[in-house]
């Protein structure tokens, strides 16, 4: 059997990353100014961050459940593979150099006398040096620092595995992985540390609020996904009947489940504001499923499981970059704006044509964007938001909002392009055909 060149260079990579595991030795000689003593750890917030981030990772799992179920039934294995093998690539880049440029010391520039970054120094926490189990006093005051470390890297898993949906049935496997690799190093690290690190420039200087990563993991993946769709073109035939929809289900309860985590975890303690993450995730996302599937009702369509399942993962979505900041009320209100604008592009014509498979974009692109633009709102505190007396914060929301849409397109969009002169993108017309399932990966659901 003749084996591939480009398979041959990823198997060299791994070897390579492996021995130098096998002889490296992190750093521990961090600065005194960043890291606190291991006194400071509060027991509860360990435990509910750890909890938390078990939650988390299971949402990649989730995830996959959830598009399997929606492609045909001659894709269900790639498709689920595709979101399943992010959390083997992407925690090993993580931890290579991933989390360095998503937290390491700074690198931007000056605005009125203080530093502001665009991208973390690859070399401040390369292969965790100095993560371990002191505290970082900007960060996480009161977890160990490498298990912040994880739970950052469980948002960093699901991001790509998102983008997934919409480039189904049609995409190479090999260049799939070459793509979220590219992507998480350009596009989702420095998204990352401009909003979540304490110097970054959308979340310091513009005041830019995501709780949880309604930008960073939603309208990343989200734009990601549109570009990827107008690099691969249509599919062959893009008409399919959802090979299982009882998967849909499973997968929209392990989201569900796990977006606990993914919300309510990211207060970094276990306590007032992560319990009101929690409330306000799972009623925005109840709010949502009742208003997709009564709205679906009322524009002539039968009320379906698929559409419960979009809804109830669209006021998912919604909730996320706000889920600390509003109180109970506007949460349904998140979840019923975002169900109705979401159905609305889902089923928009001209978004159709260019053929997202499973409508990644009009889920969490759209969803992305509607959250953090209420969130601009209505997010509570003196000054936080428009309606509290913030113009500023909104006006820069908006700035933002432009800011990101463009280096998430374009950024991703040239990453497709480069992908592309390396490797492939789209199988042949002979593999679409037979199926990914059995072209990429020699496997299939059951049989014919």
């Amino acid at each position: 059997m003749k084996i591939e060149k480009r398979w041959i260079a990823s198997f060299i990579i791994i070897t390579v990353v492996a021995l130098i595991g096998l002889v490296y030795e992190p750093k521990t000689d961090f600065p005194a100014s960043d890291f606190g003593s291991t006194n400071a750890i509060i027991p509860a917030d360990v435990a509910w961050l750890l909890t938390a981030s078990c939650l988390v990772l299971l949402m990649t799992p989730g995830l996959s459940f959830f598009y399997g179920g929606m492609v045909g039934k001659k894709n269900v294995i790639s498709t689920m593979l595709k979101s399943f093998i992010c959390l083997g690539v992407i925690s090993l880049l993580w931890v290579v150099v991933g989390f360095s440029l998503s937290f390491g010391d700074s690198i931007g520039f000056v605005i009125d006398g203080k530093h502001y970054g665009i991208i973390g120094n690859p070399a401040t926490f390369s292969f965790f040096d100095n993560v371990g189990e002191h505290p970082h006093l900007k960060m996480a005051s009161t977890i160990p620092f490498i298990l912040f470390a994880l739970f950052q890297m469980k948002f960093a898993v699901i991001t790509p595995a998102i983008i997934t949906g919409s480039l189904a049935e049609r995409i190479r496997f090999i260049s799939f992985l070459m793509f979220i690799c590219l992507f998480t190093l350009f596009i989702y690290t420095p998204l990352c540390h401009m909003v979540w690190h304490p110097n970054g420039l959308l979340g310091s200087y513009f005041g830019v609020k995501d709780f949880a990563g309604g930008t960073v993991v939603h309208m990343s993946a989200g734009f990601a996904a549109i570009a990827g769709v107008l690099v691969l073109g249509k599919r062959k035939n893009s008409e399919h009947i959802p090979a299982n929809i009882p998967f849909v289900l499973l997968g929209t309860g392990m989201l569900w489940f796990g977006w606990f985590g993914f919300n309510a975890g990211s207060a970094l303690a276990a306590n007032a504001t992560a319990a009101m993450a929690f409330a306000t995730t799972t009623i925005a996302s109840a709010s949502a499923m009742l208003t997709w599937v009564f709205f679906d009702r009322i524009n002539g369509r039968k009320v379906s499981a698929m559409g419960a399942c979009i809804g109830a993962v669209v006021g998912l979505v919604a909730i996320t970059p706000a889920a600390g900041y509003i109180s109970i009320p506007k949460s349904i209100f998140f979840g019923f704006l975002a169900a109705i604008i979401s159905n609305k592009m889902l089923y928009w014509k001209k978004l159709k044509q260019i053929d997202d498979t499973l409508d990644v974009f009009a889920c969490h692109g759209v969803g992305g964007i509607t959250g953090m633009v209420l969130t601009a709102i209505f997010a509570q505190g003196e000054n936080a938001s428009l309606l509290h007396g913030g113009w500023n914060v909104f006006a820069h929301h908006i700035m933002a909002l432009v800011l990101v849409s463009s280096f998430t397109f374009f950024g991703s969009y040239f990453l497709f392009r480069f992908t592309n002169l390396f490797i492939p993108l789209r199988v042949s017309e002979e593999s679409e055909i037979i199926g990914l399932d059995l072209s990429q990966h020699d496997e299939q659901l059951g049989h014919s």
